[in-house]
């Protein structure tokens, strides 16, 4: 029974991650307005039923990997060796992250951030930035840190959506790894 609920969720991870992926492309192809959940499902190859099963609506499907790796970050953070002091613990976590998910394409990554600055979209996006802010302060309240937790989880939250705008701007050929690092790097220098 219990190989059977593996493979269940395994299919259901799946599925919202192909639903996603469909979402995304379709979005940066056509724009937010143009994009029903009809033509998602069908890239999918799923049943708009299927479809209302895994998301609310196409914005829920559009933001869900940005979901996935808040919840992955802050998971890597917890994971992070005791003792630890809180700036390192969110570096070390973001430094897996990155290596784990590798180099992201820079014309689809500014594409995608073009699509994603859709008015229906900011709302959301805001609230996932706060839930994060606040799931990563705790996740780090019990190591050491120079200020308080909210303030670091915030500071770094702001240190990585800049890393990624200069990145995606710049004409460089740094990974985005380096520039992450040059970011964050500029951010701790009071704290050091």
């Amino acid at each position: 029974m219990e190989s059977t609920l593996g493979l269940r969720e395994r299919k259901k991870a799946e599925t919202r991650q192909a639903v996603h992926e469909a979402a995304l492309r379709l979005v940066v192809e056509h724009g937010l307005d143009a994009v029903t959940v009809e033509s998602i499902a069908d890239a999918a190859n799923i049943s708009r039923r299927t479809f209302s099963n895994y998301f609310s609506g196409k914005e829920d499907a559009l933001l869900y990997g940005e979901e996935q790796r808040i919840l992955a970050l802050v998971g890597r953070v917890r994971a992070q060796p005791e003792g630890m002091p809180a700036w390192q613990a969110l570096r070390a976590a973001i430094e897996e992250l990155q290596r784990e998910e590798g180099e992201p394409e820079r014309e689809w990554a500014l594409r995608t951030r073009l699509a994603k600055r859709h008015p229906s979209l900011l709302a959301r996006q805001l609230a996932n930035h706060a839930t994060l802010e606040r799931d990563l302060s705790a996740a780090v309240a019990e190591r050491s840190c120079p200020v308080s937790p909210r303030v670091l989880a915030a500071a770094f939250l702001v240190g990585l959506r800049l890393a990624s705008h200069l990145w995606t701007e710049e004409e460089q050929a740094r990974t985005l790894l380096e520039v992450i690092d040059e970011t964050l790097d500029q951010i701790a220098q009071p704290f050091a």
